[in-house]
């Protein structure tokens, strides 16, 4: 239950939500950390989507899955967006780990998703070198 309470946040969340309402979830001292953040703090955590949402286009999550018991849950979750200027829609998929603490605040948020395949493919020259990698590796 505490877990569907956090996911239904996160597939609502948008750029008008202020600090006070991420206060409700977050503990002060809550890490956060995906492929390319690691913050301590809810400020830190919120300064994180301010910037998703001033750098990409309509970025939206749709929950999936929830497994939780007391402490820990799992959210498998799948991330739409568009890149700002861009008209193409991307999407991909991950899983959340949430702990949460005994007055159900979120403690800990680590993120689990492929940034390679997700973004760095995305990008022209970059897609270009990862494939490369990819054939060798594979060979």
């Amino acid at each position: 239950m505490i877990a569907k309470n956090y996911a239904d946040f996160f597939e609502t969340l948008n750029e008008n939500i202020s600090i006070v309402e991420y206060k409700k979830y977050f503990d002060e001292g809550t890490l956060f950390k995906d492929p390319f953040h690691e913050v301590k703090g809810v400020g830190n955590i919120y300064n994180i989507f301010m910037k998703m949402y001033k750098n990409l286009d309509n970025p939206k999550f749709k929950i999936e899955e929830i497994v939780e018991n007391d402490t820990t849950s799992y959210i498998k979750w799948i991330f739409y967006f568009s890149f700002k200027g861009e008209e193409k829609r991307e999407s991909f998929s991950g899983v959340s780990r949430v702990y949460f603490n005994d007055k159900k605040m979120v403690i800990s948020h680590e993120d689990f998703w492929d940034a390679a395949e997700n973004i760095y493919e995305k990008i022209p020259l970059l897609k270009y070198f990862i494939k490369l990698v990819k054939i060798k590796i594979k060979n």
